[in-house]
C-alpha cells in the first residue's frame, strides 16, 4: 500500500477514480453531480467525496472518539499538505467499515488531488465550507464519545447546519462563481434560502435511515426529548412495544422536513432558468426527497430493526425523466412537485414497490 500511495497521480486519474467511487458512496448525488460541467463540477464532486470521507470517520462505530477528533483534525491538514493526505489515507485504509466508504478513506490522497486542480476561488469556497463542517462533527463526536445521541431539537437543528447547510451555503458560493447568470443580488437572496435547502435533504435522509443509524452506526439523532414526550427514549427507540409512542416522536423533524422542503423548493426557483445543469442539480435530490417524505408519513418501517423506507426504481426513474424535461419552466417544476408529495409518481404504467 505504501508504495502505491508513494506514486504521483494524475489529475485524470484523480477524476477517474472519482467518478467511479461516486455512485458506491451516493446513488442521489452520483445521479446530480454529474449533471454539472467543467470546474463546477470537479469542485462539487471533489467538496462531497472529501466530506464522506470525513462521514466515514464519525460514523465508524468500532473507533473510539479521541481517534475520531483526531483523524478529523488530519482531514483539515490535508487541505495543505499532500504528504498528510496520503498518510491520512493509509491508516484508514485500515478502517473496519462499508467497503466503499473504505475504499474512498483509502484514497483521500487522490480526492485531494482533485481539489487541488480547481480554480483558487473554487478552493477557496469549498476549504472555508469543509472546515466549517468538520470542526462541527469533531464538536459532537467528543460531545457524545460513546455515539451520537441527540438530545433537543436545537441541537438537531445545529447538528444539521454543521452537516448539511454548511453544503448549502458551498453550493450557493460556487453556483455564483461558475454561472454568470447568478449575479451578487441573485448570490444574495439564494443564500437566504440554501441553509434549508440542504438541511431539508438531510432531515429527510435522517427520517428514512433511523434503524440503520442506530444499528449500524450507533447514532440516534431523534431528540431524546421528543421521544420521552411520547413515553420512549433513545433505548427503545427500535422496540415493537414502543412503535406507535416512537412514530409519534417523528412529527415535529416531520414538519420540519416539509418546512424545510418548501423552502428548498423556493430556493430551486429562484435559480435562473438559465442555469439548466445547477436547476437540474438541485431538483433531482428535492424531488427525491418530497417523495421519500410523502412515503415516510405513511410508514414506521424506518422504525423497525434492519427497516428503511425507499422510493421504488420505477419512481426514480420517472423522476430521472419528467425532471430534466420540466427543470427550466417553474410552473412545471411546481406541478411536479405536488404531484409527486400526493402520490408516487410512476410513467409507463410501472408498478411501485415500497421498501
Amino acid at each position: 500500500m505504501s508504495h502505491a500511495l508513494d506514486r504521483p497521480i494524475s489529475l485524470r486519474d484523480a477524476e477517474r477514480f472519482a467518478l467511479a467511487v461516486l455512485p458506491a458512496v451516493s446513488r442521489t448525488f452520483a445521479l446530480s453531480i454529474r449533471v454539472l460541467p467543467g470546474d463546477l463540477g470537479r469542485a462539487v464532486l471533489s467538496a462531497y467525496l472529501i466530506c464522506r470521507v470525513a462521514d466515514t470517520i464519525e460514523d465508524a462505530p468500532a473507533l473510539p472518539a479521541e481517534r475520531k477528533a483526531e483523524l478529523l483534525d488530519r482531514l483539515l491538514d490535508c487541505f495543505d499538505s499532500p504528504p498528510a493526505a496520503r498518510t491520512l489515507a493509509a491508516d484508514l485504509a485500515g478502517l473496519a467499515g462499508d467497503p466503499a466508504h473504505v475504499r474512498l478513506g483509502a484514497h483521500t490522497h487522490v480526492v485531494f488531488t482533485l481539489f487541488r486542480a480547481l480554480p483558487p476561488r473554487s478552493r477557496a469556497h469549498v476549504r472555508t465550507w469543509v472546515e466549517e463542517m468538520v470542526r462541527g462533527m469533531r464538536k459532537f463526536v467528543v460531545l457524545y464519545p460513546h455515539g451520537i445521541r441527540i438530545q433537543t431539537l436545537d441541537e438537531y437543528k445545529e447538528y444539521c447546519y454543521y452537516v448539511a447547510g454548511t453544503v448549502g451555503y458551498m453550493l450557493t458560493d460556487l453556483w455564483h462563481e461558475h454561472s454568470p447568470s447568478i449575479g451578487p443580488a441573485r448570490h444574495r437572496v439564494l443564500r437566504e434560502r440554501c441553509r434549508a435547502f440542504a438541511e431539508a435533504l438531510q432531515t429527510v435522509n435522517i427520517l428514512k435511515d433511523v434503524a440503520r443509524d442506530a444499528e449500524r452506526e450507533n447514532s440516534i439523532y431523534i431528540p431524546e426529548h421528543a421521544l420521552r414526550e411520547q413515553g420512549s427514549g433513545h433505548a427503545t427507540i427500535l422496540s415493537p412495544a414502543h412503535l406507535r409512542q416512537n412514530h409519534a416522536a417523528l412529527a415535529s423533524l416531520v414538519k420540519l422536513a416539509w418546512a424545510d422542503l418548501d423552502d428548498a423548493l423556493g430556493y430551486l426557483l429562484l435559480l435562473p432558468r438559465r442555469a439548466i445543469p445547477i436547476r437540474l442539480f438541485c431538483a433531482l435530490p428535492l424531488l427525491f426527497a418530497y417523495a421519500t417524505l410523502r412515503d415516510l408519513t405513511r410508514s414506521t418501517a424506518m422504525l423497525v430493526a434492519g427497516g428503511g423506507v425507499k422510493i421504488s426504481r420505477a419512481e426514480v426513474k420517472s423522476l430521472l425523466v419528467a425532471g430534466p424535461l420540466l427543470v427550466a419552466s417553474n410552473r412545471g417544476v411546481r406541478w411536479l412537485v405536488e404531484r409527486v408529495r400526493l402520490k408516487a409518481f410512476v410513467l409507463f404504467g410501472a408498478a411501485t414497490v415500497r421498501a
